[in-house]
């Protein structure tokens, strides 16, 4: 039981760090995509051009989630739930409702993790976190993701309807902090609608997401603890 406690709470202070930068910087490159490509070789440059160009514009994106996080040191998966809010260039907001409420803000190069119910509040400098991310998510081309990553692309099988685009990073860098991306494509909506995170010790977060607003109007408090 000490175990389960001790990893729930690295699991999801730690794990939600690399799982909202991640969650924002990817749902924003690729938050639509045609629903008319068609499955090839070049599917991934396809996907990409594309949803680059039909993104441009965007300025904020909300969504519900599902998140469920894997161990061997675990009895049993750990499955949260909560909204996600995210503003261009770069604020993110994770709120966790289920099973109690903690909140994960990102607002340009700091992290703030307020969790009520265990007495937590932390704040962090993430500079170097999202100066990796801007240089190997954001900033790259179809060409210098295939340079840092093995990427592929093809109809999912496990979830109809939709493209699985899966990124395993060959630097060792990367390779660090994560080992495989995994991202589903819905066809008919045109949205993301799961990422999986698998990380060096085996562990894996999966993130599952519905009722996805691209542009969706965000009140004053959204970027605020307590509001």
């Amino acid at each position: 039981m000490h175990v389960q406690r001790e990893h729930w709470r690295s699991a999801n202070v730690c794990g939600a760090t690399a799982g909202v930068v991640l969650a924002g910087v990817v749902a924003l490159l690729v938050a639509a995509i045609p629903a008319t490509v068609t499955a090839r070789a070049d599917l991934f440059d396809e996907l990409f051009k594309q949803g680059q160009a039909r993104n441009g514009a965007m300025k904020t994106l909300t969504a519900s989630f599902v998140e469920t996080t894997s161990s061997t040191l675990l009895t049993r998966p750990l499955v949260a739930s909560g909204t996600v809010a995210v503003e261009r260039p770069a604020r993110i907001a994770l709120r966790y409702t289920q099973p109690d409420e903690r909140v994960v803000l990102i607002d340009g190069d700091q992290m703030t993790v307020a969790w009520p119910s265990r007495n937590l509040r932390q704040v962090k400098d993430i500079g170097a976190t999202q100066k990796r991310i801007q240089k190997y998510f954001v900033d790259s081309s179809p060409a210098e993701l295939r340079a840092n990553f093995n990427v592929s692309a093809s109809e999912a099988t496990d979830r109809p309807r939709t493209w699985l685009v899966t990124m395993a990073p060959k630097r060792k860098q990367i390779q660090d902090g994560l080992t495989r991306l995994d991202l589903w494509i819905d066809k008919t909506t045109q949205l993301m609608s799961a990422m999986k995170m698998t990380f060096p010790n085996g562990d894996t977060k999966l993130m599952t997401f519905t009722d996805v607003k691209p542009d969706a109007p965000l009140d004053a408090g959204t970027f605020k603890v307590g509001s």
